[in-house]
């Protein structure tokens, strides 16, 4: 009798299911070895405990008979597991726990101010040879712990906010932070900066959404200096041709009158605290390859950054570039007892009013020039008495009887054109014609 075979389609095991299937039999196959060779070690020797396991405190010696012969079925039973699985995984164990048990190399001792020792350099072998790490360009260590912080208030355009980006990129020890209220007083700013751990303090200051002023501060002891900023021109903006490395350390050029006048004077080494990078900063260059310039000109200060150019020293001027006019110099923080105050300063809504007024000034102006040559019109005409011997010359026309007509006049008989039926004639032929041939 013959059974019929039926064919049973079995679906392909996914790549996961495969991987955990395989671990699954592995682990099952190891388990029936154990335990396969632990009946085998208690049916020889037999067991010494009801739990089939002896106590790891006693001694071999010390054991019954029982005892002892399970102790060295145990012993058996290692060697033979390790004749099963081999000696790979003893002899990394054991390589482990000498490492583990070894004491640890400690480094050498050096003096306090010496330094470090350079590593021996390796011989320069074949391709794929490893090769040893130099040491570090400086060993000196950050103590200038100059952090400044750069933020604004509400209110400010996209170019003001352009600006202060930039400066920020520029400045590797510059730290930014939201937006200030403009209800809030601007002693709050002390606070910022002591919650950011910032002692230096850039503020740019808005009003009218128009007018844009900086503030730069010593926090929280002072002084404090107030700019209107004017002419702004930011990186993106100026598309200048020079570059330089992010993060690295800049020059400070000051001009000759900064050395002078006391408020200058002031101003330069307030300058130099803020847009000086500190030596070995976390996050700064070791490599010089710009240079930031204060030039006063025209009783502001004008900034320019400028890229150093390595073959002949020239300079290439990168941005942003921006020019401030300074208001006051105060002794505290954003406020406190006048210092200095600048008397060729003029407010912008004091400049916005003197155009205004230059521009009515020409309009009236223009309004009496044209009054004044309307009365030299009028007082041009003279009175010219009449010639008596103008109308000698004049012959005058005949003069034409005066006719009433009072019968209405005939009509003219209508005159038909005689070639405009021609021309319709001629109009409907061509439309006929157009659709024989479009048929």
């Amino acid at each position: 009798m013959h059974l019929a075979s039926s064919t049973v389609t079995l679906r392909p095991l996914t790549v996961a299911k495969q991987v955990a299937w395989s671990w699954k039999w592995t682990a099952l196959r190891r388990l029936e070895r154990w335990r396969a060779l632990s009946r085998l070690a208690d049916s020889t020797y037999g067991s010494p405990l009801p739990g089939g396991r002896a106590e790891s405190g006693m001694a071999t010696a010390a054991l019954p008979g029982g005892s002892r012969k399970w102790e060295e079925g145990r012993k058996g039973r290692r060697a033979e597991a390790e004749e099963v699985w081999g000696r790979r995984g003893a002899d990394k164990m054991a390589a482990a726990k000498r490492k583990r048990d070894a004491p640890a190399a400690r480094p050498k001792k050096r003096a306090k101010g010496a330094p470090s020792a350079p590593e021996p350099d390796t011989e320069p072998g074949p391709a794929g040879a490893e090769y040893s790490i130099p040491p570090p360009v400086s060993q000196g260590k950050w103590k200038n712990k100059e952090r400044v912080l750069i933020f604004s208030s509400r209110g400010i355009n996209f170019r003001t906010r352009h600006l202060m980006q930039d400066l920020r990129t520029l400045m590797p020890h510059s730290k930014a932070d939201t937006k200030m209220d403009r209800k809030d007083q601007l002693f709050v700013i002390n606070e910022v900066c002591e919650m950011k751990n910032c002692n230096k303090c850039i503020f740019f200051e808005a009003k009218k959404k128009q007018d844009l002023y900086m503030w730069l501060s010593n926090t929280p002891q002072g002084p404090s200096a107030k700019f209107l900023v004017q002419n702004v021109h930011t990186l993106a903006e100026l598309k200048m041709t020079g570059n330089c490395l992010r993060g690295s350390r800049p020059l400070l050029s000051f001009d000759p009158t900064f050395d002078k006048e006391p408020h200058y004077a002031l101003l330069k080494e307030l300058f130099i605290q803020i847009f000086s990078t500190p030596q070995y900063h976390p996050k700064s260059q070791p490599f010089v390859d710009h240079v930031f310039t204060f030039t006063i000109t025209d009783e502001r200060i004008w900034f320019r950054n400028y890229q150093i150019i390595e073959e002949d020293a020239s300079l290439v001027e990168i941005g942003p570039r921006f020019v401030l006019n300074l208001i006051k110099i105060f002794q505290g923080s954003f406020g406190g007892p006048t210092l200095y105050e600048n008397p060729h300063y003029q407010s912008p809504n004091m400049h916005r009013r003197l155009i205004r007024l230059s521009v009515a000034a020409k309009f009236r102006e223009k309004q009496q020039v044209k009054e004044v040559q309307k009365i030299k019109k009028k007082g041009s005409k003279a009175l010219i008495e009449e010639d008596p011997t103008e109308v000698v010359f004049e012959t005058p026309a005949e003069e034409k009887p005066v006719e009433i007509q009072l019968v209405k006049p005939e009509s003219k008989p209508i005159v038909k054109d005689k070639k405009k039926p021609r021309k319709i004639q001629r109009k409907k032929q061509k439309k006929l014609f157009r659709t024989e041939a479009s048929a």
